[in-house]
């Protein structure tokens, strides 16, 4: 696509900081740290030279009261400023963390129909949740200790230089030798990182499905096949979690095999030079005092690039998300919707090699109903996709006059639209919360019983004890199909829609909850221009004009007596729907 990075190109630390810096973060108290960080470090840096200059010029008279007062003084004013570096560096991690994942969910819901189509729910809960919670670790558990780190190496190195250049020049032939094994290990350590955030991501998405669909489980009988796929998913983040753990187990002792070798090779050393006179025993103390403030940071670098390859697996993940493409939005608001509607020369398919929809034409008069009718499979929830914009046709257009749909915003095209589908969505939580969904201005509660009376929702909402804040349960479960389509209708009556677009909303009734929830379709209705996905013959009969889909294309459009004599599709489609109803009654 234009404009994007190609990631596999991309190296891991400029993903990482691309990505610190598009949460634009705190760089005052990034300053304010740095220099807490730096005065810390500084006076360490100073206790080792402190101790020298004792041993050297030690008598029992050196040691005063202004003397200790100062080594204490020191050591507070160390301690107070490393604490408050490493609280403002856990802020500004916890900060940026909270930035990215404001990011990461705002372009979540801007991301089109298609996306989430291609990627498991499951796994995208997980890059919301494990993949920021790894950036955060790094930023707010290592990146503190690394930076401290890094300026107390290189001072300290410095400082080494001046003590004694042989030794020092002796200590870094140590480093070299490390870096031989520890870069592999990082770099298997990437890999397997990511292996397991796949792998998190896919457990992740069949817990989703497995408990969102728990009573299907169940009714299913399903219990031992789901308990048998969460065994897999267990066990193969356990065979990952044990090859991170083996790099983990090398990475540590080599790092100490180094460091105890470095360490009895230069005191060897460095006694050898004190007995020869060449090196003075202050000196010798000192320059032990500074290996080991190099040696405890080396071992908090060594986790920080443990933890940042682990990161850099999230961190490609989580851009990936955000550099997908948004849906297509316009900037012109909607103002007529009394035009004609008109389906020009549309073609879509969800892959390019199995078009759904062929060679679309049509027109829809404003204020009257189309039905659009034709066998399983034909498109016609996917032309409804179209007019809601969940997807962009590949060729053709859709127009309201003679404007692009395109050309709306997606806020002002989607607000004039109310559409009541076969399984009406519900969210947790209460009727009023339902019905007022997605709507920024305040209802008044007599708004919310006016639109009930007109779906007629008033005759169930009226036995509940607790009303309209009758808590609904999760996808609306305590609720019926047929009072959870009245809820729907309500929501539909009080966003006042000039499109309606009902999808088969009756098919899944029982006889009595359609009779109730048409009446409350055909006062919906009234006045508005309407789309409807048909399968009721009165519903078809009553249309002012018929569409008949058949394998993506228009194989017949008029009035149902018209259509009824001159094509046989829809005259058999009718005659089985009338077989039946005469059977039912």
């Amino acid at each position: 696509m234009k404009g994007r990075i190609n990631l596999k190109k991309e190296k891991g630390w400029k993903r990482f900081l691309r990505l610190l810096k598009e949460t634009k973060p705190p760089k005052l108290l990034i300053g304010i740290a740095l220099l807490l960080t730096l005065g810390s470090t500084a006076v360490a840096l100073m206790v080792p030279l402190f101790t020298k200059n004792l041993i050297n010029d030690f008598t029992v008279n050196s040691i005063t009261a202004s003397t200790i007062s100062i080594l204490v003084g020191a050591i507070l004013l160390q301690a107070l400023a490393s604490g408050f570096s490493i609280y403002l560096l856990n802020r500004i991690g916890q900060t940026i963390v909270a930035g990215i994942r404001q990011k990461l969910w705002k372009k979540l819901l801007v991301l089109p129909i298609d996306y989430f189509d291609e990627h498991p729910s499951g796994e995208t809960v997980s890059r919301m949740t494990n993949d920021t919670t790894i950036v955060k670790t790094l930023i707010s558990d290592h990146t503190a200790n690394f930076i401290a780190g890094i300026i107390s190496i290189i001072g300290a190195v410095i400082v080494l230089f001046m003590l004694d250049w042989r030794m020092t020049a002796a200590m870094f032939v140590a480093f070299p030798l490390a870096a031989l094994v520890l870069v592999p290990l990082g770099r298997r350590m990437f890999s397997i990182s990511k292996e397991t955030q796949t792998e998190t991501g896919k457990f992740t998405a069949l817990l989703t499905q497995v408990l969102s669909e728990i009573r299907l489980v169940k009714s299913s009988n399903s219990e031992k096949i789901e308990e048998e796929n969460g065994r897999k998913g267990i066990h193969n983040l356990f065979i990952f979690g044990l090859r991170e753990a083996k790099i983990n187990s090398l990475v540590g002792p080599i790092m100490n095999l180094v460091m105890m070798v470095l360490l009895v090779v230069l005191l060897g050393y460095g006694g050898m030079r004190v007995s020869s006179g060449a090196l003075s025993a202050g000196s010798l103390v000192a320059f032990i005092m500074y290996l080991f403030q190099i040696i405890m940071p080396i071992a908090q670098i060594a986790d920080f690039f443990t933890q940042f390859q682990k990161a850099s697996g999230a961190t490609e993940r989580i851009i990936e998300i955000m550099d997908a493409d948004s849906e297509l939005d316009g900037t012109q608001e909607v103002h007529n919707m009394e035009q004609v509607i008109t389906v020009k020369n549309v073609h879509y398919a969800y892959k390019e090699d199995t078009p759904i929809l062929k060679n679309i034409n049509f027109e829809i008069e404003p204020g009257k109903v189309t039905a659009i009718v034709g066998p399983s499979g034909s498109g016609k929830t996917t032309l409804f996709s179209l007019f809601e914009r969940f997807y962009t046709p590949q060729s053709g257009d859709i127009l309201l006059g003679n404007q692009s749909i395109q050309d709306f915003s997606l806020l002002s095209w989607r607000s004039k639209i109310g559409y009541v589908s076969q399984e009406s969505p519900i969210i947790a939580g209460t009727i009023r919360d339902n019905i007022v969904y997605g709507l920024e201005y305040e209802v008044t509660d007599q708004e919310i019983d006016t639109v009930i009376k007109m779906a007629y929702a008033d005759q169930f909402i009226t036995n509940l004890e607790n009303g309209i804040y009758t808590e609904v349960g999760e996808r609306g479960m305590k609720l019926s199909g047929g009072q959870r389509q009245r809820l729907a209708i309500a929501r539909a009556f009080l966003r006042n829609p000039k499109i309606l677009m009902l999808d088969e909303a009756t098919s899944s009734l029982d006889s009595k909850s359609e009779k109730v929830v048409q009446l409350a379709l055909e006062q919906l209705m009234s006045g508005r221009t309407t789309i409807v996905i048909a399968h009721r013959l009165s519903t078809i009969i009553n249309s002012d004009k018929i569409i008949f889909l058949e394998h993506g294309e228009i194989t017949g459009s008029g009035v149902h007596e018209e259509l009824y004599h001159t094509h046989a599709l829809y005259k058999e489609f009718t005659d089985q729907q009338l077989h039946s109803r005469i059977e039912m009654s």
